[in-house]
């Protein structure tokens, strides 16, 4: 059985939390660049370079690449073989989303849903924990932003809407979103499980490579099918004209009941932030 003690694990949650707000992926960045290049609209093109040079300079300088910092939401897979010493892994957790956002300087958007009273320190972070073999820990944050997780939904399809329909509601939920969610947009999509699960499949999705296609080749079709409909709704960059509405669909699938057709679509706005360890 290995140990890692949890002051480490804040540790590190807190130098991710920092590096994710500052430091946008590399293939988000290929991404913005692979849309320059086939943008039509010359004011898109232009809200790409600026997209491009916004995150240069948030990297260099060290400052947020958004002024939505976000919900600090984690995921976890932790090996079976692994204790966690000296406390537990969810305060571990929270404490480091606690310093980050705190040492980082990083807006505190957290509050309560009725009074609106903020917590201060951008706790609680929302953690999901998967149990895998092994005796290592992966640790995802991936700061989410309010505008973008406002435009994202959660239905229950009849299971003879089938296809059609689950491209119907993606593509109209998109297409309603307008330029709220900041696009580019990536969009995450759930289909199957349960009502809760399927929102958690699409958010996965967001985690995913941006423009990978899903190994499975029928999902792989749809994504590209629902990519195409979706930037030939003209909404374009920051929702004013173009072809770039959306830079990648990433579909993540499991079984339902039969009497069900869970989906979900969960978007993320151009800043598509997330920074991982392996310890």
């Amino acid at each position: 059985m290995r140990e890692i003690e949890a002051s480490y694990i804040t540790e590190k949650v807190k130098e991710l939390c920092m590096e994710a707000n500052y430091d946008l992926p590399e293939d988000v960045s290929l991404a913005f660049q692979k849309a320059k290049d086939v943008e039509e609209s010359p004011l898109g093109v232009s809200i790409l370079e600026q997209l491009q040079k916004n995150a240069e300079i948030a990297r260099d300088e060290k400052v947020p690449i958004c002024q939505d910092t976000g919900f600090g939401v984690v995921f976890i897979e932790l090996g079976e073989d692994v204790r966690i010493s000296g406390g537990s892994l969810k305060e571990a957790v929270a404490e480091g989303i606690r310093q980050g956002y705190g040492e980082g300087y990083l807006r505190k958007s957290i509050c309560h849903p009725f009074t609106r009273k903020n917590t201060g320190d951008n706790t609680p972070p929302i953690i999901h924990i998967d149990l895998v073999r092994g005796e290592k820990l992966k640790i995802i944050v991936a700061p989410k932003g309010g505008g973008s997780e406002n435009m994202s939904r959660v239905t229950m399809l009849k299971p003879s809407d089938g296809i059609e329909g689950i491209i119907d509601f993606v593509v109209t939920r998109v297409k309603e979103s307008g330029g709220n969610p900041c696009p580019p947009i990536i969009v995450g999509i759930g289909i199957g499980g349960t009502f809760e699960y399927a929102a958690l499949l699409a958010k996965k999705a967001l985690l995913r490579h941006v423009g990978s296609s899903n190994p499975d080749t029928e999902l792989a079709g749809l994504e590209k099918d629902i990519l195409n409909r979706i930037n030939d709704l003209g909404v374009g960059p920051m929702g004013l004209g173009g072809r770039t509405t959306a830079l990648a669909v990433h579909i993540e699938m499991h079984p339902c009941h039969i009497a069900s057709l869970p989906l979900a679509v969960n978007i993320n706005c151009h800043a598509s932030r997330h920074k991982e360890i392996i310890i």
